[in-house]
């Protein structure tokens, strides 16, 4: 099996090699084989499980989500419907981000249209209301 150095797995897969070692820490990445001077060398197969981390992250997933999955996918007993769940309740977290940020919108929207733009900051009711005591 073809081994190669965490520099050189890092730059392949595009991530820092101290994130590397953070997903190595966090037990995301098996620990790697080290030579005799102590460099890390790591199979193909951390280059399939790096890609693997990365893309749950670009959908959203969480590291405690993504070791959530892995396990699952290291599991030849998990079931399908297992990753599912996973699956439906970023989901749910995502939907309920998306009404939060919607609902922040909103209100920055009405806040902005109240302020002309001109005159003296402290004059601006964008300020004022962020300025403002809870009633």
């Amino acid at each position: 099996m073809r081994t190669v150095t965490i520099g050189k797995l890092a730059k392949d897969i595009g991530i820092g090699a101290g994130a590397l070692r953070y997903y190595e820490r966090l037990g995301l990445l098996p620990p790697a084989t080290r030579t005799a001077s102590g460099y890390r060398m790591y199979g193909a197969d951390a280059a399939t499980r790096l890609r693997f981390i990365r893309r749950a992250q670009a959908l959203g997933f969480s590291l405690e989500e993504i070791a959530e999955l892995l396990a699952l996918s290291d599991n030849p007993r998990a079931r399908a419907r297992d990753v599912k769940r996973v699956t439906q309740a970023k989901i749910a977290d995502l939907e309920k981000r998306i009404d939060a940020l919607k609902r922040m919108k909103r209100g920055l929207a009405a806040l902005e249209e109240r302020c002309s733009g001109h005159g003296a900051s402290g004059e601006c009711p964008i300020l004022a209301a962020l300025a403002r005591e809870d009633d």
